[in-house]
């Protein structure tokens, strides 16, 4: 099991994936998002070569353009 966002996902399918693929495939920019696995800040720079593992905890942070009106 993969919990990502608070939410329960199989492992199958996830696991082994690097988060680079992950968010491509959930269609984030991972330019746009900051990502926390189990706890910790994940670089940027190591998203590409770290994978997701059965029992981690994902939560992804996407940023939002805005400004005064």
């Amino acid at each position: 099991m993969v919990t990502i966002n608070g939410e329960s996902h199989e492992a199958d399918g996830i696991s082994g994936r690097s988060v680079s693929e992950y968010l491509e495939s959930a269609g984030y920019r991972p330019v746009q998002v900051a990502v926390e696995r189990n706890g910790e800040i994940l670089p940027r720079e190591e998203y590409a070569s770290t994978q997701i593992e059965d029992g981690d905890r994902i939560e992804i942070v996407q940023f939002m353009g805005g400004g005064a009106i």
